[in-house]
């Protein structure tokens, strides 16, 4: 009976990931599309997104309002290795930097998946984005739709997906997208956690420091302190 049960669990997670896939790849559309509007378009969308985003700081839950800038809870959100960092606040973090607008000049994604003694832990939407937030349902999470300012790593919903648009091509790593997370990354410890870490990219082996992977398109990165898990493949959404 447990053993039925766990695959309907899987079967659901997989139908959830896959809903959620095909609405980021919309979103991902709807922005590119977006990004070749005119200048004077692209003002009339900013005064409109700008008054959008006061309604929904000023209806915020007065818990949300009153949430520590060190770390800010997010909504619908469940086994988080740790929440969003609120700290964001447009200064450069550790090399990376920050516009008010997404930069699609170099645009790519990675995924990332973490795994603690063989329980996954969820990767939190809105790492990256300097609040306040706009954001829109997705399943029992939200999608980032926009923020104050996009960093040039970061999520928009919590698929694991890492968000890398850089106004050129450079070359970024995973402990730097940790530093915007605010949390520690070494062979050691993850987050709060402490124990052994085994590093998968792409269904390989990786010796070296987790902190020190580059940030690569399509890239499929797995860390699993403690118990060894087994790499888990993933497949990008169309469009991504």
């Amino acid at each position: 009976m447990a053993t039925q049960q766990n695959k309907k669990d899987a079967a659901q997670r997989r139908a959830e990931l896959a809903a959620k896939q095909a609405a980021m790849a919309r979103a991902e559309k709807r922005r590119k599309t977006g990004f070749g509007v005119g200048i004077g378009v692209l003002v009339a969308l900013l005064i409109a997104g700008l008054a959008v985003l006061a309604i929904h700081t000023n209806n915020k839950d007065a818990a949300t309002t009153a949430a520590s800038e060190s770390a800010n809870s997010v909504v619908g959100e469940s086994n988080l290795l740790a929440p969003t960092w609120g700290g964001v606040k447009g200064q450069t973090i550790d090399g990376v930097s920050s516009n008010q607008m997404e930069q699609l000049a170099y645009h790519i994604h990675a995924h990332l998946a973490i795994y603690i003694n063989g329980t996954q832990k969820t990767v939190p939407y809105g790492i990256g984005i300097e609040q306040p937030w706009s954001t829109q349902a997705d399943g029992s999470s939200e999608f980032v739709n926009s923020g104050a300012a996009f960093y040039y790593l970061h999520t928009h919903d919590d698929t694991g997906v890492i968000h890398i648009e850089s106004p050129n091509k450079s070359l970024y790593t995973l402990g730097q997208f940790f530093a915007e997370w605010n949390q520690p990354l070494s062979s050691t410890q993850i987050g709060s956690y402490k124990g052994a870490v085994t590093v998968f990219v792409n269904g390989s082996k990786y010796t070296g420091d987790p902190s020190s992977i580059q940030l690569t398109s399509h890239e499929v990165i797995q860390l699993d302190l403690g118990k060894v898990v087994g790499f888990q493949p993933y497949s990008f959404a169309s469009g991504l």
